[in-house]
């Protein structure tokens, strides 16, 4: 190599190593550069996971990066733009489509549901901002049958809506609004429907202390407007799914009705057993959704002018029935509508005691609630009831805290109020039975069918002669009878006995099941009551000692003796599931009546009394002149007797044949 190639590669390697240093990167340089080692690095770790593994070069793939992600923040930014451009396009279509819709109101269709809750010592009720409406209401000293708080209706179990029509023709509902909500005070809440800014409907609820009522009131404000002036009513309706509440379910099925008043004293209710509507044309006062102890009721102040009622009968679940009311209502648009809500117990003085709060509006309307309470018939039971046994058993439960020992009592008082007609029917029984050596031999002097209608006479004869007559026993019976019927009705429906528990039973509301089987049986059910056995075992007794303290010496229809003991059995079927209470008043009712008839026919001197009957003998007065009613009603017994034998002659003809 000579010297001239040598110094030119030199000068070569001189400038490429100048070049070199002259061009080293800084600090900053080799940051910038290491992000970008770093970008490219997670590009290719996306790619990675999203499209599997990729070829090529690292020079090629990071321009592709940087190419792909100036795109995207050129997309991004075009799309953003374009979204918000849609979103305001669909904000501007969704507010025509609400003012289309709902008019003056379409600010209100939209918004964030509240639960505001209110409550005193017996209630807790949570009203929703949507649609203004009680959502659930817990009566506070009342648990259901598995001791849990008692609610009569909670979250989706109930709905009020109110539909109104606006100067435009829109019909309108309040269930798709969002009220406003203004507490006014702890037991006071305004829910303000905005049509404008000085332009509201609001619904306004009041709770009172210790109080089971909470005020409705529905104001509107220069809305007149905007309100149909054409359309003096508006419209409720108004549904709700009855819990069950009680541990029996077919037996409160019973007692869970839709019930109504209208203004005048009539009041009736839909049938429970089945499904069931009805159409109202009459004016109503109030609409109860019933079960067999509580009751969710709406009162109007100036009355209802119509209604549409429907009940459903729910087979299974936790709930009994479903109750719906579309209901006309008049409307004031200048002063409030007035409303009540009644949410509690179906108490009778209780009840009874709120007509001289309601009616302080209408004085000549009394609301009376307690026809929710059902009394039996009304012409004679319900008086009985509402008379006699609650004054007296609301005595009594107000010092006596055992529940079975305040049945017990009220049994005492009223079969000592009914003592003078069960003296009169023992006294019959027992005059029958001196009476008993003379009839048989009536009954042997006039032997066969052929003669009965002269043994007839002749007892009969002999009756009047003493003064004794058999019905004389019968119509105390008879007296009696209403007295049994309205206890009958009476407990199934006292609250006062619900989760009382008395001996071996828990609630004496309920059926007592000491003895359960698991399974139901035919005709007897899951269990056996052992107050119903108790009963039917006392009645048992009392049927045996009855009949043989009542045998007078006549013949008896065939099997009444028989017939006399099934009475019992067959009452232990019936009575098997019925509550215990019912069936303990029974027992104790025929345990005194035992004790009455024994005691009775020992305090009773029976030689006494036949000798004061023989002595009425001498003093009959001699029988007047029949009168023509008399004389022929004899004759027909005497053609009656004489046709009887010549019936028998001819049998006895056709018989030696």
């Amino acid at each position: 190599m000579d010297k001239n190639t040598l110094t030119g590669i030199i000068l070569i390697i001189a400038v490429l190593v100048g070049f070199s240093y002259l061009n080293k990167p800084n600090q900053e340089q080799l940051d910038a550069q290491r992000r970008t080692n770093d970008s490219i690095a997670i590009v290719q770790q996306a790619n990675e996971l999203n499209a599997g593994p990729t070829v090529g070069a690292p020079l090629a793939g990071a321009q592709n990066a940087d190419t792909q992600g100036i795109a995207n923040t050129q997309n991004a930014n075009a799309q953003g733009i374009a979204n918000t451009q849609n979103a305001n396009d669909a904000d501007s279509t969704r507010q025509s489509q609400l003012v289309d819709t709902y008019g003056a109101f379409a600010a209100a269709a939209e918004g964030d549901e509240k639960i505001v809750t209110m409550g005193n010592d017996l209630l807790e009720v949570k009203i929703s901002t949507h649609g203004g409406q009680i959502q659930s209401v817990r009566l506070k000293k009342f648990t259901d049958y598995e001791k849990e708080p008692l609610y009569l209706f909670g979250i989706d179990e109930s709905s009020f809506e109110l539909t109104f029509t606006t100067a435009n023709n829109r019909v309108l509902n309040t269930k798709d609004f969002y009220f406003e909500p203004i507490p006014q005070t702890a037991n006071k809440l305004v829910l303000r429907l905005h049509a404008d800014t000085d332009q509201t409907l609001d619904f306004i609820y009041t709770m009172h202390p210790d109080d089971y009522l909470v005020d409705f009131d529905i104001q509107v404000t220069n809305l007149e407007t905007v309100l149909s002036p054409s359309a003096p009513n508006v419209y409720f309706k108004w549904a709700q799914k009855i819990r069950q509440q009680e541990k029996g379910r077919k037996w409160e099925e019973r007692y869970s009705r839709l019930t109504y008043k209208f203004l005048t004293d009539e009041f009736d209710e839909l049938k429970d057993s089945k499904d069931d509507q009805k159409d109202i044309t009459n004016r109503l006062k109030w609409i109860g959704y019933k079960n067999q102890f509580f009751s969710s009721v709406l009162i109007s102040k100036k009355g209802f002018e119509s209604a549409h009622l429907e009940s459903r009968v729910m087979a299974d679940g936790k709930y009994e029935k479903e109750y719906f009311s579309s209901i006309t209502v008049p409307f004031e648009k200048a002063a409030a509508n007035q409303f009540i809500y009644f949410f509690g117990p179906n108490k009778y003085s209780l009840l009874k005691s709120y007509d001289s709060d309601i009616t302080k509006f209408a004085p000549e309307e009394k609301v009376e609630l307690e026809k929710l309470v059902p009394l039996g018939w009304k012409p004679l039971f319900r008086p009985i009831n509402k008379y006699l046994i609650i004054p007296v058993f609301d005595w009594l439960t107000s010092w006596c805290t055992n529940i079975g020992l305040a049945i017990l009592l009220l049994t005492l008082i009223i079969r000592g109020v009914l003592f003078p007609l069960t003296y009169k029917s023992l006294m019959s029984s027992a005059k029958m039975r001196v009476l008993k050596p003379q009839v048989q031999a009536i009954t042997d002097k006039y032997p066969g069918q052929e003669n009965a209608i002269t043994r007839q006479q002749k007892t009969m004869e002999l009756y009047k002669q003493v003064g004794a007559s058999p019905m004389a026993g019968c119509l105390p019976m008879l007296i009696q009878m209403p007295f049994l019927f309205a206890l009958f009705v009476f407990f199934p429906t006292a609250i006062e006995l619900r989760h009382k528990g008395f001996w071996f039973a828990d609630d004496m509301s309920t059926y007592d099941s000491l003895i359960s089987f698991g399974t139901n049986v035919p005709i007897i059910g899951d269990h056996i009551s052992i107050f119903c056995l108790m009963m039917t075992l006392l009645q048992l007794l009392n049927t045996r000692i009855s009949m043989s303290q009542q045998a007078t010496g006549q013949e008896q229809m065939p099997g009444m003796s028989l017939m006399m003991y099934l009475m019992p059995v067959m009452m232990f079927f019936v009575l098997n599931s019925y509550p215990a209470g019912l069936n303990w008043y029974y027992s104790v009712s025929s345990l005194i009546t035992v004790a009455q008839t024994v005691g009775f026919r020992y305090l009773v001197d029976e030689d006494r009394l036949l000798l004061k009957l023989e002595a009425n003998k001498k003093k009959t007065k001699p029988a007047k002149k029949k009168s023509g009613f008399m004389a022929r009603l004899e004759e027909a017994q005497r053609q009656q007797q004489a046709l009887l034998k010549e019936r028998q002659k001819q049998q006895n003809k056709k018989g030696k044949r």
